[in-house]
């Protein structure tokens, strides 16, 4: 199935100025007396600060790209910048008002051997610096692909050879970790050639393929007589074992300017293989913490195969507030919320502006762009923090442009910021480098695997919500390219971090992240399948380290001598299900039981064939059960999960194949119950 992007009519893009003059800020009219061709150039002394930065960046820009350029289409990247400029001086006029304290991110210079310890802690391999013999380690050591084995031997012998220097120390001599004779650690690798998202090859099947494209439900505005480019994504082989051939890299010039038209953008098709597709949500937080080593690694790797220079920052962590709403951390403003809702996953105030916003000012024109009152806003901030857990404050009373603006102060105010600081560095030189959209998408791919929790389900309320802003461009006149100018100062320029002139020249750069962000979210926050095939090795590696230490075990040894009729039966997951005994009984090849708890018939045993899915198990169920079902379960949507054997928990693509799930993981429990939100 191919979920194509809907096309709308022609779009002129040009930025949107409000036409009436009272409504204008003096800065913004400024802006359009100088662009009227009735006017000569004012004075540079007449002209706002972000103006004369836009200026001063043009001027020093190189020639235009090759491809033609109209008036207009010269006028829109001028006016774009001229938004992105005023953001910021609006944003530094805000922290000098006193509504947002200008507390810095410090950075932190360190050598390079330091970097690969941080590195080898970070992507779960601090038994290399330790020395200890842990499971954990050598199990994921156990699933690393060529290219990612190459990546870890790399940092860790810069490590090694950097302490070796400083003589801070004996270096253990890796023949002692490794047991190899070699200079340098080696690790068995897995195979390269395709498999299934579970990474195990079945005989005689190939893989049936499905389309599943990341604008079915995002209307940017194409024109119908402009193509579009389509290229397929493919989630069996890592990003980096795909790179055959170092592409080109070029350095940019200063202030290179991007295709802004939607057009320009390619209509990705993601390959649906038999085992469906898992989304961020669909695993369980042991299962996505491995997933967050993995992504270090093959993005560490990903880099090396283009060669590109991955660069790191080390921030110094500001310390948040510990209550209130603004200048808090996620993960304790979460934590307060969850009193008062249990699992909520999105802080309360950031759900709350973004639903005022929804309802009332997705058709406002310049949404986002136009400021609200600089002193509304301040009050409104102060009487947030006073009254929002009271449930006494008055919704009623805040305009459109003001809730955007405590959204985006909200944004600003996070003592780390949403996207976390350490990779944007990376990243930035990746797009400067690397022209291609599609190593751009895989990269940042990667990087949205790595965010924080927290961070991760408040962006995707963010970008979901900037998606319907792009929605209806028609009414706010605020297209793809103009959110993302707007959006770009708000993420990536901190709360009193002023901005110097190498982010003056990436400001397209970080726009155009913030375009993707937008463009392609469905895409990034499904988990790659190669990814899940690791975390099943890796889990299967550990049971294995698991059972031959326990046979070394004198003591459970003894016990087990004194219990040789009793079956060994591994630690059950949490989650798993407890059977009664009568259901515990063997279960013929090909067949599985279900167990669906808020069914009235609880348990089922079905026979799989080549074509069963997990849609077709949950509508029979639904169909035994129309009648009897618990009333706990009515009014929400049933999932079938994969429980226990090589994966923690599993929410099941509905169009997966299960009898291929099935001999992926033949240990694992099948229930049915709600999917978490």
């Amino acid at each position: 199935m191919t979920m194509e992007m809907k096309d709308s009519g022609s779009v002129v893009l040009t930025a949107y100025h409000p036409h009436n003059p009272a409504r204008i800020p003096s800065m913004e009219q400024s802006f359009v007396q100088d662009i009227a061709p009735s006017h000569s150039p004012p004075s540079r002394k007449s002209l706002p600060r972000c103006r004369r930065i836009n200026r001063m960046l043009s001027n020093e820009s190189a020639p235009s790209p090759a491809f033609s350029r109209s008036n207009s289409q010269a006028s829109m990247d001028s006016t774009s910048m001229e938004d992105f400029w005023c953001e910021v001086e609006s944003i530094k006029e805000s922290s000098e008002d006193g509504s947002e304290e200008a507390t810095l991110l410090e950075f932190k210079p360190a050598d390079e051997g330091e970097l690969e310890a941080e590195w080898l802690q970070d992507v779960g391999l601090s038994t290399l610096i330790s020395g200890a013999e842990e499971e954990d380690g050598q199990a994921l050591l156990s699933t690393l692909t060529r290219t990612q084995a190459a990546a870890v031997q790399k940092r860790y012998n810069t490590y090694t050879q950097t302490l070796r220097k400083k003589n801070k120390h004996t270096v253990r001599d890796v023949r002692d970790i490794f047991g190899t004779n070699d200079s340098s650690p080696t690790f068995e690798t897995v195979p390269v050639s395709p498999v299934p998202s579970n990474g195990i090859q079945l005989p005689g099947q190939k893989p049936v393929w499905k389309s599943v494209s990341s604008n079915s439900c995002l209307d940017c505005g194409l024109d119908k007589g402009s193509p579009s480019i389509t290229e397929e994504l493919s989630y069996e082989v890592s990003f980096s074992e795909s790179i055959t051939v170092h592409p080109k890299t070029q350095e940019w010039p200063k202030n290179q300017r991007f295709k802004k038209e939607d057009s320009a953008l390619p209509k990705f098709i993601v390959r649906k293989s038999r085992f469906g597709l898992t989304e961020v949500g669909d695993l369980s937080p042991e299962d996505m913490k491995k997933i967050r080593y993995l992504s270090l690694i093959e993005l560490t790797a990903f880099y090396d195969a283009l060669g590109v220079e991955l660069k790191r920052n080390r921030a110094e962590r500001v310390r948040g507030r510990e209550n209130g709403l603004f200048g808090v951390p996620l993960t304790v403003l979460l934590e307060n919320d969850q009193k008062k809702v249990p699992g909520i996953k999105v802080p309360l105030i950031f759900q709350k502006l973004l639903l005022k916003l929804e309802e009332t000012g997705l058709e406002t024109e310049g949404i986002l762009r136009v400021p609200g009152s600089a002193s509304r806003v301040k009050n409104l901030h102060q009487e947030l923090e006073a009254k929002f857990y009271e449930d006494t404050f008055d919704w009623d009373q805040v305009r459109n442009n003001d809730a955007a603006g405590l959204l985006k102060m909200f944004i600003r105010e996070l003592p780390s910021p949403l996207f976390t600081v350490e990779y944007l560095p990376a990243f930035i030189m990746l797009v400067e480098k690397i022209s291609k959209i599609k190593l751009q998408l895989q990269a940042l791919h990667l990087l949205i695997m790595l965010l924080p929790e927290a961070n991760r389900d408040t962006a995707k309320a963010f970008l979901q919500f900037l998606k319907k802003v792009v929605a209806n461009e028609g009414k706010n006149k605020m297209n793809l390219w103009n959110v993302s100018m707007i959006v770009a100062p708000n993420l990536f320029i901190y709360k009193g971090k002023r901005a110097n002139q190498q982010e003056m020249q990436a400001a397209a750069t970080t726009a155009h992240i913030v375009r993707l962000l937008i463009r392609y979210q469905d895409i990034l926050w499904t988990v790659p399948s190669f990814l899940i095939s690791q975390v099943r090795k890796m889990n299967e590696a550990a049971m294995n380290n698991s059972k031959r230490q326990l046979m070394f075990d004198k003591g459970v040894r003894k016990l087990l001598r004194r219990k040789t009729m009793e079956r060994e039966r591994p630690e059950r997951p949490e989650g798993a299900v407890t059977f009664p005994p009568y259901l515990q009984s063997d279960i013929p090849e090909g067949v599985i039981r279900v167990y669906a708890p808020l069914h009235s018939k609880v348990s089922m045993a079905i026979q799989l064939n080549s074509q069963t899915k997990a849609k077709d198990i949950l509508a029979r169920f639904h169909c035994e059960n129309s009648r009897g079902s618990s009333q706990n379960m009515r009014g929400q949507i049933q999932s079938l999960h994969e429980i226990g054997g090589n994966i923690g928990q599993h929410c099941l693509d509905p169009d997966a194949y299960m009898l291929d799930v099935y001999r992926a993981n033949p240990q694992a429990e099948w229930v049915i119950k709600p999917k978490a939100s």
